[in-house]
């Protein structure tokens, strides 16, 4: 992962991370057969590494701005393997990652039906991702304090959006 925030998805190498392992390039392929296969892995590693909030009880309003919250902060620290990710969404699709599990108990407590977890989260997922972008691609006017402010603003459209769904 360090590699990759340092130099960029283009900075990984196989020859690099074996220099950095001190071992031979061509061993690193006993376990794991190609440059996206690790990065796949590498990308699983990154998601499983979040730090996400417990389930404290609190409202689902609150643990669904401390999930957005996390998951911003996450983004923040690995930018590029967050634009890697939503390159290859292939490669955080597995829905029994602890982030999407996260999400799906957040929903469930705002009263989401189970046959509307997947589509909602999804959904979620998009929208926080979209701001994110713009934030990341310099689209958002600004400086930091006043993105936050904003990054507030679009939390509190979903909290409201889902009270709409299920009230």
């Amino acid at each position: 992962m360090r590699l990759v925030d340092e130099g960029g998805i283009e900075g990984l190498s196989m020859r690099k991370l074996a220099a950095e392992l001190d071992v031979n390039p061509m061993s690193l392929y006993h376990h794991v057969e190609s440059k996206e296969a690790l990065l796949g892995l590498i990308c699983h590693g990154a998601a499983e590494g979040m730090a996400l909030p417990p389930d404290d009880g609190s409202p689902w309003e609150h643990q669904l701005r401390e999930l957005a919250l996390a998951y911003h902060r996450h983004v923040k620290a690995h930018p590029a393997m967050w634009a890697y990710l939503h390159n290859h969404p292939e490669a955080i699709a597995d829905r029994e990652m602890p982030i999407w599990q996260a999400l799906y108990r957040v929903l469930r407590l705002a009263g989401v039906p189970e046959s509307e977890l997947w589509r909602t989260g999804d959904v979620l997922h998009a929208f926080v991702s979209g701001f994110v972008m713009a934030e990341t691609l310099g689209h958002l006017p600004g400086d930091g304090r006043e993105i936050e402010r904003d990054f507030d603003t679009a939390i509190r459209l979903m909290t409201h959006g889902l009270s709409g769904l299920s009230g």
